[in-house]
């Protein structure tokens, strides 16, 4: 650059270069132009590109050896379509700059003298012995130093303690499994394939892999689909769901240091419109059974504060259980029993259906469907464990023999503590806090659940016999729920059941459980007719061939319940017209959301299905008065 530009900004270097080719002549013409100029977003200056020397490390040899480890399956892609995308990036890799012009990093070893010369090592007195060079000499360190993405590719080996050959280098490298997301697939897991691959060597000097599985996640998004990002205001710090967050301190987070601050009252407004009364703590297990929920093969996660809340609610539901057991078995004096010996239908069944459990979760775990193990898990405590077996326990324990009940609370400590373990990857805190208490019962002397065998399946505890013969029963169950809930009929009002054309098993099944059915159904009586039943007016169920009979004309009054339901039933009438018109209207199809839109769509549907349910208790109802 001549002299008399140097040190000039570009705009009046411009200026001062006119000017010179003006005084010399060689001026022709000067004529504006639209052209694209790039600013910085955090200074707001003008960047011009500018030619500087850079480090390269050439990657043709390292990319070859990296993908034939991958070829080879020596490393292997879940799921497998990522494999696909590694292979195009490594064919056409390019040589790697690894400079950067930064304040930090690791800075490149690699020192000048005066004439320019170039000397490698690891430290300026390292680089004087080995090239004998006299402290006469000024050398000079660059200042470049190396791209994060070349650090960070060193980090399976260099965390334990390369080079040197530490215990940790020996028992960890390779790992099992790398955890990513899809979009660092090139800059951070291709990078630690070739740099671990060039350094590590095994026994027979063969290049080592860094790791034999990489397991690829999706991105999480908000709940409209749109990337997560500072400047558009829809970063949820998962710290702030765990432990919670006012409105203001939140708005306070997510304004702070904008690179574009006149993006602030948006996300001011988008932020209140939000979290109206900011966010609520969830605590550490709930966000984490909600990543496992959400963790599906796809490309994109759409991040849903719903679920969140829903997850929330799980972990207390397992709290409260868990505290149900525990003030239930305090003095209870734990055994070791046979899962094969003779004991109550519900407790064989709950045994089987946890060891089903563990067999499912299992082979999710195995296959990387985190999503499945969850729902697997949250279906057993919540709908299983919960809402079925806790309920015919309460039964046991207030009214059962001193056997039933000492044997029911041996199956209820033993279950929740492998169910405790079963859950304990996906929810530790709140696990290992239960297990704690569980342990003294059982009589544990470990420290931490995190040191117990984790579940197994036993395939010889599986009894399909039990699984039908329960099912049965809770079907029954369920069938008389109904009759309440359609019938308007009270939850403590007793009713009479009859039962025809049952088989010898579900005659057994009947007498066994008699005093379970009857009180968590609220029956006065079971009968077990031998002819058909056709005295009254009746609500009659064929359950797995038996027959099973409600007599209903003395349970309600059928008049006032006619005209509820008929009110009911113009109101939901009233409510699918309106959805119609909205869904029918193409404005509203045009401009709503995608998820608004779906809503209302899926309101319609169950509203539909509320109605065709109100329908058939009208004609119930109507029948009745008539035959009245």
């Amino acid at each position: 650059i001549p002299m008399q530009f140097q040190h000039l900004d570009i705009l009046s270097a411009r200026i001062e270069i006119i000017k010179e080719i003006t005084k010399l002549g060689f001026l022709e013409k000067i004529e504006e132009c639209n052209v694209t100029v790039p600013y910085s977003e955090r200074s707001g200056v003008i960047i011009e590109p500018m030619l500087t020397n850079q480090w390269y490390l050439k990657t043709s040899t390292l990319a070859k050896v990296a993908l034939n480890a991958v070829k080879d399956k020596k490393i292997k892609f879940i799921p497998q379509q990522y494999e696909s995308m590694y292979s195009s990036w490594m064919n056409n890799i390019e040589d790697w700059c690894i400079s950067r012009q930064l304040w930090w990093g690791h800075r490149i070893p690699v020192w000048y003298d005066d004439q320019k010369n170039i000397y490698i090592g690891q430290n300026e007195k390292e680089i004087r012995q080995a090239y004998s060079i006299s402290e006469n000499v000024l050398l000079k360190q660059e200042n470049d130093v190396l791209d994060t993405w070349f650090s960070s590719g060193l980090w399976t080996f260099s965390s334990l303690g390369w080079p040197k050959k530490t215990t940790f280098l020996k028992t960890f490298h390779p790992t099992n499994v790398l955890v990513s997301g899809f979009d660092i697939i090139f800059f951070w897991i291709a990078r630690m394939i070739m740099l671990t691959m060039y350094f590590m060597k095994d026994k027979h000097n063969n290049p080592e892999v860094p790791f034999k599985n990489i397991y690829i996640t999706g991105l999480i998004r908000d709940e409209f689909g749109k990337k997560m990002s500072k400047s558009k205001g829809n970063v949820i710090d998962p710290l702030d769901m765990i432990d919670g967050i006012s409105l203001s301190e939140l708005i306070k987070k997510r304004t702070n240091n904008l690179l574009q601050p006149n993006l602030s009252d948006k996300i001011i407004q988008r932020t209140i419109k939000q979290f109206p009364e900011g966010i609520k703590s969830t605590g550490t297990d709930a966000l984490r059974f909600t990543f496992s929920a959400l963790a599906s093969s796809t490309r994109d996660i759409q991040w849903d504060m719903n679920r969140l809340k829903g997850y929330r609610n799980f972990c207390n539901k397992l709290w409260n259980a868990s505290r149900f057991v525990l003030i239930n078995t305090q003095d209870h004096n734990f055994s070791k029993f046979d899962v094969k010996r003779k004991m109550l239908l519900i407790n064989k069944w709950i045994l089987i259906e946890f060891n089903n459990t563990v067999k499912l979760y299992r082979e999710s775990l195995d296959t990387y469907r985190f999503d499945i193990a969850a729902n697997i898990l949250y279906d057993f405590i919540w709908n299983i464990f919960c809402d079925w077996y806790l309920e015919f326990v309460k039964i046991v324990i207030k009214l059962g023999s001193s056997k039933e009940v000492y044997c029911t609370k041996n199956v209820l400590v033993y279950v929740l503590e492998l169910l405790l373990k079963l859950a304990h990857p996906i929810m530790p805190f709140i696990t290992e806090t239960i297990w704690q208490r569980i342990k003294l019962i059982q009589n544990i002397s470990e420290k931490t659940i995190m040191l117990q065998d984790f579940p197994e399946y036993n395939h010889k505890l599986f009894d399909k016999k039990i699984l039908v013969q329960m099912n049965w029963m809770k079907k029954i169950i369920v069938f008389l729920r109904n009759i309440r809930t359609n019938m308007n009929v009270s939850s403590t009002k007793l009713l009479p059941l009859f039962l025809y054309n049952i088989n010898s098993e579900q005659e057994k099944v009947i007498k066994e459980n008699i005093s379970l059915i009857k009180n968590i159904s609220f029956l006065d009586k079971i009968t077990i007719l031998s002819e058909k039943y056709d005295k009254d007016l009746c609500i009659k169920e064929i359950i797995d061939g038996a027959e099973i009979i409600i007599p209903i004309l003395k349970l309600v009054d059928t008049k006032v319940e006619l005209k509820r339901l008929v009110k009911e039933q113009k109101k939901t009438e009233l409510n699918i017209f309106k959805i119609k018109t909205k869904i029918l209207n193409k404005d509203f199809l045009s401009y709503a959301p995608t998820k608004i839109v779906t809503q209302e769509k899926n309101k319609l549907l169950k509203l539909n299905e509320i109605n065709l349910k109100l329908s058939e208790q009208i004609k119930i109802f109507r029948n009745m008065s008539y035959k009245k």
